[in-house]
């Protein structure tokens, strides 16, 4: 046995829609005036109840009589029913809607859209209720009960719009003090950073400072030592040379004259030298 495939529940909708309408006492003079559409929708089928405040008309759209009017549009049954609850839910701004006498007692409600680029138009017929008071009380309760849940509705989002509100302007505050702190605590920091910097930079001139002080202390003694040690050995040279000299040419000569010419005391050396060589042999 196969599971019984669970009901879908019905929706409901109801709309207040501007209409053309003929008869003088739905609208005084002017030839228009506005009807209430409560609908009933259901997957397959749908049913309709208007009134225009005095009287009140009823359509009940069978399965059959759906899938008819879809076949002769060429929809499937799903298709013509969203059309029709698109319609007849809301008033659509592009349409025309209409409520005219059908004859006895009967109205015809009727809408237009386009398809495809062609103006199109779609009729129902209503029936009168049998009971046009109970009608009217029940589409008035609808009224309310929707008017009561929208109003609720719209109490609790603005209580939430205020709730949220309130907590981004915490927010808010709590960013901008965020910030400052932030902004102070960066300051701070870069202040100390500057300051620790400064004086390691003094520091590091410090140290060489010091450094080019004991380099310069240092290196101008040994300068003078290499200088002083290089002409202490040259006037020593100088001076056993010129000694030499004075002690050999007295010798040779026998006279004490220091002022004798180069090339006397030069033939006096070579002299010498030959004199020695020979006591030798």
């Amino acid at each position: 046995m196969a599971a019984a495939t669970p009901a879908v529940a019905p929706r409901h909708s109801c709309a207040k829609l501007s209409v053309a309408v003929e008869d003088p006492k739905a609208a005084s003079g002017g030839g228009g005036g506005a009807v209430f559409v409560r609908a009933t929708w259901l997957p397959t089928r749908f049913s309709l109840a208007v009134t225009d405040g005095a009287g009140a008309w009823v359509a009940e759209a069978s399965d059959a009589e759906v899938r008819l009017r879809a076949e002769q549009w060429d929809q499937p049954v799903s298709e013509y029913l969203a059309l029709a609850e698109r319609y007849l839910a809301f008033q659509q701004p592009d349409s025309t809607y209409s409520f005219h006498d059908a004859g006895k007692g009967n109205r015809r409600l009727s809408w237009t859209f386009e398809k495809q680029g062609t103006k199109l138009e779609w009729r129902w017929k209503l029936q009168p209720s049998p009971n046009a008071q109970q009608t009217i009380s029940e589409i008035l309760d609808f009224l309310m009960d929707a008017n009561i849940r929208l109003s609720e509705e719209v109490v609790r989002k603005t209580q939430s719009f205020d709730k949220l509100k309130q907590e981004a302007e915490k927010c808010l505050q709590q960013s901008e003090r965020f910030n400052t702190e932030k902004t102070e605590f960066e300051q701070a920091t870069f202040s100390k950073f500057v300051a620790v910097l400064n004086s390691k930079k003094a520091k590091l001139r410090q140290l060489r400072d010091k450094v080019a002080e004991l380099e310069s202390a240092d290196k101008p003694p040994k300068e003078e030592e290499e200088d002083n040690s290089t002409d202490h050995t040259e006037l020593f040279k100088e001076g056993s040379d010129k000694d030499a000299s004075v002690n050999d040419e007295p010798s040779e000569t026998g006279s004490g004259d220091l002022h004798s010419s180069p090339e006397k005391s030069v033939a006096t050396s070579r002299g010498r030298g030959k004199g020695r060589k020979r006591a030798k042999k």
